[in-house]
């Protein structure tokens, strides 16, 4: 067992995760691969959803309540057509956000790796 600091905290907490998760949304929302998938959205709800899976997913308290990846993009799956190039664009725009904020490039292969791992789920496969 790892007694060490968990992900979330090397990357700086809540505070860092915050930082993060609103940059990467300014990037997604400009992206016109992939905008149209949040036209609809309650962004302030999805911001605080995604703290909230990230923080839980990089090891922190775990206030995550909501679907699992598969259930919450079935519909964007099946109705909206979200595919490998969308992911893609997704995975591009979370590393060049910690990229940003300056996170170490050993931590960004560690969120980069809980991402990818997320890949059958989100595309349904």
């Amino acid at each position: 067992m790892n007694d060490g600091p968990t992900l979330f905290e090397r990357l700086g907490g809540d505070t860092a995760v915050d930082a993060a998760v609103d940059r990467f949304y300014e990037k997604v929302l400009a992206d016109e691969r992939i905008k149209r998938f949040f036209d609809t959205v309650d962004m302030d709800r999805q911001r605080r959803k995604q703290k909230n899976f990230l923080t839980y997913a990089f090891g922190g308290p775990v206030n995550y309540t909501g679907k699992s990846m598969r259930a919450a993009h079935a519909k964007l799956v099946s109705e909206q057509g979200l595919n490998e190039t969308h992911f893609v664009a997704v995975a591009e725009h979370l590393q060049a956000t910690l990229e940003d904020l300056g996170v170490p490039e050993d931590l960004i292969g560690e969120v980069m790796a809980i991402a990818g791992s997320t890949h059958d789920d989100v595309l349904g496969l």
